[in-house]
Order: C-alpha cells, then sequence, then structure tokens
C-alpha cells in the first residue's frame, strides 16, 4: 500500500500541482488537504482518491499558485465616506479637541473592506480532475513496480517455509525412536522398574500425542493455497494475510507437538520466514 503518484499543470491562470502518497494501514485513512477555491469539490476528490487506494494511510495534496498578481481585495467608498463623516461629527460634538486618526477607525468598520472568493469555475474544476487522474495513474503505477518485486520476495519466502518443512519431513521418521531412547536414558537414570510392554503402551500412545502428519498437510496446503491466491488479478492482500495466520497457527502446533530439538529448531527458521511474510502482506492490497 506504500504509493506515490504526482501531476502537475497550469488551469487557466494558475498552476495546479497534485501529490498523492500513502503508507501501510490496514485500513483507509485518507486526509485531504486542498486549497480554499476547490473546497466545494473536497468530497469528489476523496471519492476519487479513495476508490483507487482502496487501503494505506493516504494523503492527497493539491497546491496552486497564481501566475500573475490579481486583486484579490475591494473597498467600499461610499461606506468609507459615510463612516468617516459620521465619526467626524461624533468627535466634533463630544470632544473636539481629541487627536484620534479617525480613517484608521473607519478601516477597522464592518463590510468596509470585501475579499473576493477565488473560486473554480467548472472548466477549471475539469481541467485539475484530469491533473489528480494523472497523479492517481503515476501512482497506481508506482505501486504496480512494486508490487511485481514485492511479489517475487513473498513467493521466495513462501518457498523457503516449503523447504524447511521438507527438512522437518526428513526429521520425522527417527523422532519416535529418539524419544524412546530419550525415556529409556531418562528411566535408567531413576533406576526405575516398569513392565516393558507396559512401556511399549505408554510410549505410543505418547507417539501419538505427538505426530505432526495432520500439521504437515496442512501447511503444505497453506503455502500452496498462498502462491495460488497472490497470483490473483483482485485484491487479496486480507486474504493473505489470514492465510498467513493459518500457517503460522500449524508452524506453532509443529513446534509444540514435535518435542525434539532437530525440528523446533527448524520451526524457529521457519517463523522467522513467516513474520517477514506477514510485514510485507501489509504492504498488498
Amino acid at each position: 500500500m506504500t504509493g506515490f503518484g504526482r501531476a502537475e499543470g497550469v488551469v487557466k491562470d494558475r498552476k495546479v500541482n497534485v501529490e498523492l502518497r500513502s503508507l501501510n494501514s490496514k485500513q483507509l485513512d485518507l486526509l485531504v488537504k486542498v486549497p480554499a477555491a476547490l473546497k466545494e469539490h473536497e468530497a469528489e476528490v476523496r471519492q476519487l482518491v479513495g476508490e483507487h487506494v482502496v487501503r494505506g494511510k493516504a494523503e492527497v495534496y493539491i497546491a496552486t499558485d497564481a501566475l500573475h498578481a490579481a486583486k484579490r481585495t475591494s473597498f467600499d467608498a461610499e461606506l468609507i465616506r459615510a463612516y468617516h463623516t459620521e465619526l467626524l461629527a461624533i468627535r466634533n460634538a463630544v470632544a473636539s479637541e481629541a487627536d484620534t486618526d479617525l480613517f484608521a477607525h473607519v478601516l477597522r468598520m464592518p463590510d468596509v473592506a470585501n475579499t473576493t472568493t477565488d473560486r473554480f469555475g467548472e472548466e477549471e474544476w475539469e481541467a485539475t480532475r484530469s491533473l489528480i487522474l494523472t497523479a492517481v495513474r503515476a501512482y497506481d503505477a508506482f505501486r504496480s513496480s512494486e508490487g511485481k518485486r514485492l511479489a517475487v520476495e513473498l513467493a521466495s519466502r513462501v518457498e523457503r517455509i516449503g523447504s524447511l518443512l521438507k527438512e522437518v519431513e526428513a526429521a520425522d521418521p527417527g523422532r519416535a525412536e529418539r524419544t524412546r531412547e530419550r525415556l529409556l536414558a531418562k528411566l535408567a537414570e531413576l533406576q526405575g522398574k516398569v513392565d516393558k510392554d507396559r512401556f511399549e503402551q505408554e510410549l505410543i500412545f505418547y507417539l501419538e500425542k505427538m505426530d505432526i502428519t495432520e500439521e504437515k498437510v496442512r501447511l503444505r496446503s497453506h503455502c500452496a493455497y498462498f502462491i495460488e491466491t497472490m497470483q490473483q488479478d483482485e485484491a487479496q492482500g486480507r486474504k493473505l494475510g489470514f492465510i498467513a495466520q493459518e500457517m503460522g497457527r500449524e508452524i506453532n502446533t509443529l513446534g509444540s507437538k514435535a518435542n525434539d530439538a532437530a525440528i523446533q529448531q527448524i520451526v524457529v527458521m521457519m517463523k522467522d520466514e513467516l513474520e517477514k511474510v506477514k510485514e510485507q502482506v501489509l504492504n498488498v492490497l
């Protein structure tokens, strides 16, 4: 969801600059900054940009600069004259000797000065809207380029998890014998005497609880589903996040059920790869 797009152009007597940028976020958090002349179109800008950004903490910034100096404020000469005449009459009647700058007071009176509102006409707005779309296209191109790089990285890390799973499968067959030897060594250390048949029954029960066959099958399936989902055209960021969560559950269960140092070391490497996957999935729409 990181991205950047920019466009600029001349609209009538103004230079208009549009910038669109976004950072990672699970939801759409869109901040729109427009000049006063475009305030009435702010909702349309928000909708237009929001349809493309979809997710992320995004900001669209539109700035305008006048190419030529223009008169923005006008004064009501008749009103100024009327105010001054009235104040002068009051001073002469109340305190003729008072030394007061009446003209300065007049300029602070209500409605003496009027600032013209510089609004965008329909034609100017359409030209500005076109610049916004140009910035959006540049933004999409930026994200598309980043997306291709990201897809390669995500696929590589998920495939790495699959390779580590093969190492777990290679280490699994000897796990039962290693567990049996460890328990026998513990019994010998404790100098305990047990019935051999009962020991074997308890060992079988214990090994059944340690069986990780289902976890291996599900994790392999999740890895394949992740790659398949990533190759689809629609926005799949949330879905990939959910699949990564399921992968994490299976990896955690592998580690807790394996009770084997060699496998648990591999599980740690799997977790490391998965954390990197989760970080990068936040960049996917």
